[in-house]
């Protein structure tokens, strides 16, 4: 099919490879393509017909003489709409290009012997290559990161591969919609590389970076956050330091514990054995103004916790003697509470006690009340008769 004098171009959004009879297209999905006839102009007695797949399926027809441009010859309307024709030339374009327009095409031209194939391609969009680890592949003791690199949709006609800055380290590409793209990578913890993941077609290309410290961690997993507490039965009134171990909640493996005093290593502690826990001890005096934290780190991350010492370092006598006084409170307090209740009690019942005898004096009132039918007198009162007094009158001169 492919002769040795190829030449391609690109125009119009698609490519075109000429390959003597046969013309290699290249068109991203959902553009238009072009497919020329070859004929610069019809004449009336041509007859033209364009035929796609194998078998071959005719899916446009044209007849200058009776004036035919047909588009719409195609049993399963896979093409419906989305053929047109030039009315001069012959040449047919497919509008709205979709995966499923992929194949063989081929004109053939009544006036003309040989017959022009082309073979087309049309690119999907590329999905963004996605980079993961290989747990399976995970041991503490490995120096290595396993990972792969895999397209999420199953994609054809696209190359998936590995790149350490600018030069490629592997690459794969199949053309198999039933399986989806996937590339191993290994690379050291150390590794100071940049690595990045490229899946390209023709048309475009889809680059993912690999960010080593998120996916490469130590197997035995992310660290946790280091714990300080007090070693209580170190505790002693008469002592003058306070004893505090540090240690790490999950059993790690390569990773270290380390006290420091500022920026300065006082101790350090790395065991690789996932049945302990890692812990390393540390005495301060209670008058000590340095400052201590835990680190736990192994060469890809770190977590520290700085040391309260006035929280953690109280003297043991001092804790005595604020255990009494708790003690001493509490007893107060329980004391205060037991006297509230008795007065409450006692008020209460002498309320109930004197509401009781108030209503035993009404009952005895109500009982001792006799009443009587009341008895009127009618009083005689004899009004005086009227007396006059007569006096003589003695005229004036």
């Amino acid at each position: 099919m492919f002769c040795s004098f190829v030449f391609c171009c690109m125009s119009f959004g698609h490519l075109v490879v000429f390959a003597d009879a046969v013309k290699i297209v290249s068109v991203m999905e959902g553009d238009s393509v072009t497919l020329e006839s070859n004929v610069t102009q019809i004449q009336n007695d041509d007859l033209i017909t364009w035929r796609f797949g194998h078998p071959e399926t005719t899916i446009a027809r044209i007849d200058k003489e009776k004036e035919i441009f047909n588009t719409s010859v195609v049993p399963d309307g896979r093409f419906r709409d989305r053929l047109k024709l030039d009315h001069h030339t012959g040449s047919l374009t497919i509008t709205h290009t979709r995966n499923t327009d992929s194949g063989d095409y081929e004109v053939k031209t009544s006036s003309r012997e040989t017959a022009y194939r082309f073979t087309v391609t049309v690119y999907g969009p590329l999905p963004v290559p996605v980079i993961s680890r290989n747990t399976s592949q995970c041991s503490s003791s490995s120096s290595s990161c396993s990972l792969v690199c895999s397209s999420v949709l199953k994609v054809c006609d696209a190359t998936l591969s590995w790149y350490a800055g600018i030069s490629v380290l592997s690459s794969i590409s199949v053309c198999d919609l039933s399986i989806s793209l996937s590339l191993p990578l290994e690379v050291e913890y150390q590794d100071n590389n940049t690595y990045s993941c490229v899946l390209n077609n023709p048309f475009s290309n889809q680059t993912t970076h690999l960010d080593i410290h998120t996916l490469c961690y130590n197997c035995s997993g992310p660290l946790p956050v280091p714990v300080i507490s007090r070693n209580t039965s170190q505790c002693s009134s008469s002592s003058s330091s306070c004893s505090l171990v540090c240690s790490s909640v999950l059993k790690v493996c390569d990773a270290t514990l380390s006290w420091y005093a500022g920026i300065s290593v006082l101790s350090s502690i790395s065991v690789c054995d996932l049945s302990i826990s890692l812990s390393l001890p540390l005495e301060v005096e209670y008058q000590d103004n340095n400052t201590y934290s835990c680190v736990l780190n192994n060469p890809f991350s770190n977590q520290t916790t700085h040391l309260d010492i006035n929280t953690l370092c109280y003297n043991c006598s001092d804790a005595g003697s604020q255990n009494q006084i708790v003690l001493i409170s509490a007893a107060a307090a329980v004391a205060g509470s037991l006297l509230t209740v008795t007065l409450v009690g006692i008020l209460w019942i002498c309320r109930k006690r004197g509401k009781t005898d108030q209503e035993e004096t009404v009952r005895t009132s109500e009982d001792e009340i006799t009443y009587a039918d009341p008895i009127f007198y009618k009083r005689n009162v004899q009004k005086p008769e009227d007396e006059v007094v007569y006096a003589s009158v003695v005229p004036r001169r």
